[in-house]
């Protein structure tokens, strides 16, 4: 995270450009103020992929649709 005032953004605008294009977020401030914020842009589908990547490993894969055990169903007839 780069923070720089106004001035000194647009005296060397090509610099932080260049940052911001490495993927570091530049931050603009007035008065010691933050102002606004320059990110990167992202690619959502890279963004998605990246998502599912990492959920990915967390995922349990199995069967939910047989039945736990033998036991019969009985939620219809509780609420009649």
């Amino acid at each position: 995270m780069t923070s720089v005032n106004v001035t000194e953004f647009r005296k060397h605008l090509p610099a932080y450009l260049d940052k911001v294009k490495e993927g570091e977020e530049v931050y603009l401030t007035n008065r010691g103020k933050v102002i606004a914020r320059i990110v990167p842009e992202v690619d959502p589908a890279e963004q998605a992929r990246a998502l599912l990547s990492k959920l990915r490993k967390t995922a349990i894969v199995g069967d939910i649709e047989s039945p736990v055990s033998d036991a019969q169903w009985t939620a219809d007839e509780d609420n009649l």
